[in-house]
This record gives C-alpha cells, structure tokens and sequence, in this order.
C-alpha cells in the first residue's frame, strides 16, 4: 500500500505528522497532490480545543494542487491539471439543494472537517468539486479562493449593489482584506476599513481603502454620527461588541451582512434594535460560499478576480511552513506579535 505524508489531529493541540496511506479515488472522484494549504480560522479549534466530529481526521480546505488520478467516470478533468477545489460536498437530494441553495444542504459533508482534508501529500475531491485554475496563478495564490469566495458570497447577500454606494469592511483580518478588494472589484470605491491593528489597516489602505479607522484610537460611532453613516456594512471579525455596534453605523434602509463568526453571547441594546425597526434595515448572515449550479459564480469569479489581479493575495500570505513544521504553524497564527494574516503549509 502506498503511503503519504499527513497531519493528522489526534487530541487537543496533538497535530501529528506521520505516514498514512494515499486514499483511494472513487468512480467520480480525482486524487490531487497537494502543493499548498492554508489554515482558515475554522482550523485552530479543530486543532487547538478539540473542536472535531472524530479523531483521527486531516483537517485542511483552503487548498490547490495538481490531479495525479481520475476515477474511471471522470470525462472533463485531465491528469497534471492545475486545480482548486470546493470543500463542500452537499447531499444533492435535501429540500435546499433542491432549490439550488447547497450552502444550506441539511445532509453535507466537508473536507477537512467531515472527511480528510488538504493538510497531507495528497487529497480526494468529488469530480465536479474541482476548479481549475488560471496558469498565471501560482499554487499559494490558489489556496486563497477559497476565502476569496467567502468574501464574494458574503457581499452577494446584499443581492444588489449599488453604484456610488459606500460601505464599511470591520475586521482586517484575511476575510476582512478579501472584502475590501472584492468590493473594489465590483465597483465600489467609499469603503472605509476598520481594526485596531496598524499594520493591517496600513494594507488595507495600500489595497485599496477609501479610508481606515483605527477604533482603538478613534470612537467609531461619533465618526460616522459626523462623517454620515454607510450604505452597506461588512462585519468580518466576529467581535461581539462589533456585531451589535455596525447596527448603528448604516444609514436608513442600509444593509448589514454578518460574516465573522459569534464566539459568545451578543447583547444588543434596546436603543440599538430600535434601528432595526425604525431603519428598516436588510440584516442578512452569510455562510459559507456556495451557489447554483454547484459550486457557484462565487468560484469562478474568485478565479478571475486573481486572474485579472483585481484581487491580490501575496502580502496576505504573511507566513509560510513545511507540512513538517506540524503545529508550529498554529502557534504562529496564534501568536499576536506575529502580525499574520494567512498561514499556510507549503508542500
């Protein structure tokens, strides 16, 4: 049996790295030598606290890589093609992938989560999960598309954006420079950026910023009391005091789009959701990135925005590992002097 290098999550902050054997490719299935994989925020409590549905599992979706093998039913894919892939694997058969919302399938599995994912030599990937991408890409640049779609998906909540429009990105994190740029993609160009982290928001302004705004420096609230309010609103971070705050940062019938993830109980004010009924405000989550036909406009948009260069991802890829470095990359991501953005493993 051959066998492959892999990180597999054990336990609690055990990431081993060892010799497993290279899964085998099913009828609809293509294996892909991984040659980069990045860490999304998702991955620190699948390997930091536990947060897994069993051990072991590879974790790893934000991956690209070459195909080495293609099941016997494979048509439209070819062996040494330069790929990407959606990590979701919806059930097709629910009443929301019937309706062409596999974001919200009830029966899914997930790469890296549910199943094995990226973070080894090599990966299986249903067929028609695979997204090639452009030979001007290189391989770190390509595991970018998958937050590049997290953040098109989340600004295609607001359905309709509107030209002259003005928006507020919170959190400068990966997501919150990818929504920046993809915003700019779609022409609009008054976005203010928020973070307490200057060098971040000294990147966000080298993208493409309209303005950023330190809020450990300056009272976000009284700034846009005076400044004017915002058509759209982006919250990124998953900050507690920021998801109740951006409700009051956008102008009447403005929307607010959460991304970032809760990681406790919000409190809001009753003053605060009184701007939800007196506003009329669109208030929309976004999950994940997903759309039909599967897996979505998000990924070949994605695709062409790094392309084209209206999306640019170097300076996010702030650190870089050997698959062998096992943990020592979630210490990095970990460590706040460190001032990363993306980690990623470099096969």
């Amino acid at each position: 049996m051959k066998t492959m290098k892999a990180l597999l999550v054990e336990g609690v902050k055990e990431l081993v790295y060892k010799d497993v054997p290279i899964p085998q490719v099913k009828e609809n299935e293509v294996l892909i030598k991984v040659h980069a994989c990045g860490i999304c925020g998702s991955d620190i409590p699948r390997a930091t606290d536990g947060g897994v549905h069993s051990y072991p599992i590879i974790i790893g979706h934000e991956f690209s890589g070459e195909i080495t093998e293609l099941g016997t039913q494979v048509k439209n894919l070819k062996l040494g093609g330069r790929v990407t892939a959606a990590p979701l694997i919806p059930c097709y058969t629910c009443d929301n992938c019937a309706k062409g919302k596999p974001a919200m399938c009830m029966n899914y599995s997930f790469i890296g989560s549910r199943q094995n994912g990226a973070m080894a030599e090599y990966v299986v990937v249903p067929a028609r999960n695979v997204v090639p991408i452009a030979d001007n890409v290189s391989y770190e640049q390509a595991a970018c598309i998958e937050p590049i779609t997290v953040a098109i998906h989340g600004i295609e909540r607001v359905q309709q954006l509107g030209s002259g429009k003005s928006a507020i990105v919170y959190g400068c994190g990966t997501i919150g420079i990818l929504t920046l740029q993809c915003l700019k993609a779609k022409g609009i160009e008054q976005i203010y950026v928020i973070d307490i982290d200057e060098t971040k928001l000294t990147l966000a302004k080298k993208l493409g910023a309209y303005k950023t705004i330190n809020s450990g420096k300056v009272d976000v609230a009284a700034y846009f009391e005076e400044h004017g309010k915002v058509d759209y609103a982006f919250e990124t971070a998953g900050v507690n005091a920021l998801q109740t705050q951006i409700l009051t940062l956008v102008k009447k019938n403005g929307h607010v789009v959460y991304i970032g993830t809760a990681q406790r109980d919000i409190t809001i004010p009753a003053s605060t959701f009184e701007l939800i009924l007196r506003g009329e405000l669109n208030i929309t989550g976004s999950w994940m990135s997903y759309s039909a036909p599967f897996p979505g406009n998000e990924w070949t948009a994605a695709v062409e925005y790094l392309k084209s260069g209206k999306v640019k991802v170097d300076e996010i890829i702030t650190h870089t590992f050997p698959l062998s470095a096992g943990y020592e990359a979630f210490d990095t991501l970990l460590a706040k002097e460190k001032k990363t953005l993306k980690v990623m493993y470099i096969m």
